[in-house]
């Protein structure tokens, strides 16, 4: 089964994602896309470990989210996936801001392939980037665009979408 949970900044997505997790009464194994880019993110990351149940296998792996999933996709595991939209950042541009259409073409294909092969349970967490204003910058347009896209094609193939506002769960299938 596929979960796809969307939500803000915020919002109580997480914390949602990982009661889904629990509740599954499966093997959980916490996959990480977040790279410890300054000193505020490093604290986040640190928050995030710590408020995980630690008997939890954490996996951080910032782009082969595919292979990552596929190699530990099976009947008995839940993958927790935090968070689409850091992946996708991290896919879509380098360090130095620059697009990296070949790698992003080349990862979102293989996330799809493999979500549609799953034999365990996958909870996708994401942040709804689109109920904003229109970004003012070509690069953070691109992101959204990018993040809708990808949140359009995973919903359709999950079993399960939810959207956290307020910390309050409303399923949208």
């Amino acid at each position: 089964m596929i979960e796809l949970v969307l939500g803000g900044a915020r919002s109580g997505k997480s914390r949602y994602a990982e009661q889904q997790a629990v509740q599954s009464g499966k093997e959980v194994l916490y996959i990480a896309t977040a790279e410890a880019g300054d000193a505020e993110m490093a604290l986040r990351i640190k928050h995030h470990r710590g408020s995980r149940p630690q008997h939890w296998q954490t996996i951080e792996e910032p782009i082969k989210l595919a292979e990552v999933i596929q190699k530990y996709s099976q009947k008995n595991n839940c993958l927790l996936v935090d968070c689409l939209t850091l992946w996708l950042s991290n896919i879509l541009f380098d360090k130095q801001g620059e697009l990296q259409l070949q790698r992003f073409e080349k990862e979102i294909k293989a996330l799809l392939d493999v979500l549609e092969q799953v034999s365990g349970q996958v909870i996708l967490v994401s942040n709804e980037v689109g109920q904003g204003v229109v970004a003012i910058d070509e690069m953070t347009r691109r992101f959204v665009d990018e993040a809708g896209f990808l949140h359009q094609k995973i919903a359709q193939i999950s079993q399960r979408v939810v959207l956290v506002t307020a910390g309050l769960p409303q399923v949208l299938k």
